[in-house]
């Protein structure tokens, strides 16, 4: 499937959860801690080319992700994306590894996700900050915005690893 996101940066995640019900959005998943970890082959052949395998544990679920090559878009983050649940994390893992791929970052949010008709609204809590991220069409997510009073001025089409950064690497926390 293809994936259209952005990410917009905002303070208080709370006073943003009051504001997007005020506009009707309702909520599919309360607060929650998810952890992600992305795989890569020795060589960073998968960032190389700007994709991504992704494996996200939220409580006993866990989900593998391979998000595409994003596409040329001046606002938006579009990409192709498929995912499956995964039974088994500890197993897949080693899976993984004997094919050649090994964890190369790592990371947790706090995300509460709402719904309002076709878009998905997610709160994320991260150590680079709070940001909502819309993820549907291009002019639903346009139009949500600025209900919002964002533009796309405002449209972050990073993923969280660029925002978060890694130790000791350029652009990285100290």
């Amino acid at each position: 499937m293809t994936e259209i996101e952005v990410k917009i940066r905002i303070g208080d995640p709370k006073a943003a959860r009051e504001k997007l019900l005020g506009l009707g959005a309702v909520v599919a998943r309360d607060r929650h801690l998810e952890t992600n970890v992305l795989f890569d082959f020795e060589s960073g052949a998968l960032r190389a080319g700007r994709r991504a395998l992704r494996l996200r544990t939220t409580g006993k679920r866990a989900t593998l992700t391979f998000k595409g090559e994003p596409r040329k878009s001046r606002s938006f983050k579009v990409r192709e994306e498929f995912e499956t649940q995964v039974r088994d994390p500890r197993e897949l893992r080693k899976i993984l590894k004997a094919l050649g791929l090994r964890e190369t970052f790592a990371y947790g949010k706090h995300r509460t996700v709402l719904r309002k008709n076709r878009l998905t609204i997610c709160i994320d809590e991260t150590s680079a900050g709070n940001f909502l991220e819309l993820e549907g069409e291009r002019h639903e997510i346009t139009r949500f915005a600025r209900a919002l009073k964002f533009g796309r001025a405002d449209f972050i089409t990073r993923d969280y690893i660029e925002l978060i950064g890694k130790r000791g690497e350029p652009g990285g926390p100290d």
